[in-house]
């Protein structure tokens, strides 16, 4: 996974987790919720990147 794959995701859980936060803070249910589809979405490309990563570590393929 490259460093800017990194850093898009994480910020876009951050993201995800203050909005699920706000949401909180002012009962908003939709912005609960959106908070929350941001995390997984952002989860879910991170855990499509390690696997991308550990098939090119066991076929050698350095580049990322």
């Amino acid at each position: 996974m490259g460093l800017g794959d990194k850093i898009s995701n994480q910020a876009e859980e951050l993201k995800g987790k203050a909005k699920e936060a706000f949401g909180d803070a002012t009962d908003n249910e939709r912005l609960q919720a959106e908070g929350k589809g941001d995390q997984a979405q952002a989860n879910a490309k991170q855990a499509g990147e390690n696997v991308k990563d550990a098939a090119g570590n066991v076929f050698g393929d350095d580049k990322k």
